[in-house]
């Protein structure tokens, strides 16, 4: 036991815990909010809604069908160049930052339009026949009808982001990936790297109760 206690790194594992933790935050962040207008934008522009504009829609549309199916760790090796532009470095948590925004994005924006999407129409006219504006429209009805759905798709988000994070980590990203992988596969040390799937896996279950919980206080019906 006091073997197994030595070998796994403790100060390693809460540090790479850390890390994942914070990568996940900052992105999970940045893609609500950006998912979030890139969503309403796709379901404002499409056809028979108050913004409806077909180029606009159509070029927004393929933004994040295009980067939505690209591979992350595709993704990654693809914007490096933009990566040490924007951060100065491959290396470490800020590094991975942005190909984790750019891949998580697209995603949820198309979660954020089939939330919206299943609003009923009705509600939508009612506030346009008694005069709301389209900001009302928006921060009064869209989103507010359609916040359980949106809270379930960025907890469906984040935990894809946990995953992304530990894809990032093998190439340098740091995290509970990189300490799997360094630490874990590269000393041919199986206990380390079980014990880093298990962090992962505790983050997981802990993201998806939060994101149960409020979905639950928020869902009207």
């Amino acid at each position: 036991m006091a073997d197994f206690m030595e070998l796994v790194k403790w100060d390693g594992l809460l540090l790479a815990t850390r890390e994942t933790i914070y990568m996940t935050a900052i992105s999970v962040l940045a893609t609500f909010i950006l998912g979030l207008l890139l969503g309403l934008l796709l379901f404002l522009t499409s056809k028979g809604n108050i913004w409806e504009n077909r180029g606009v829609n159509i070029i927004t549309a393929g933004f994040v069908n295009i980067f939505r199916s690209i591979p992350f760790i595709i993704l990654i090796v693809l914007l490096i160049p933009f990566t040490k532009i924007l951060v100065g470095t491959m290396l470490g948590a800020n590094a991975a930052l942005p190909a984790l925004i750019i891949g998580a994005a697209p995603f949820y924006a198309r979660m954020v339009e089939i939330a919206l999407r299943e609003i009923d129409k009705g509600v939508i006219e009612a506030s346009q026949s008694m005069g709301a504006t389209h900001g009302h429209i928006i921060f009064k009805v869209l989103i507010p009808e359609s916040l359980p759905a949106l809270i379930s798709g960025i907890t469906v988000t984040t935990i894809s982001l946990v995953g992304f994070t530990a894809m990032a980590g093998v190439i340098g990203a740091g995290g509970l990936g990189h300490f799997a992988y360094l630490e874990g596969f590269q000393r041919n040390r199986p206990m380390v790297t079980l014990v880093a799937t298990i962090a992962i896996l505790i983050l997981v279950f802990i993201i998806q109760f939060i994101g149960d919980y409020f979905t639950k206080k928020t869902d009207k019906r």
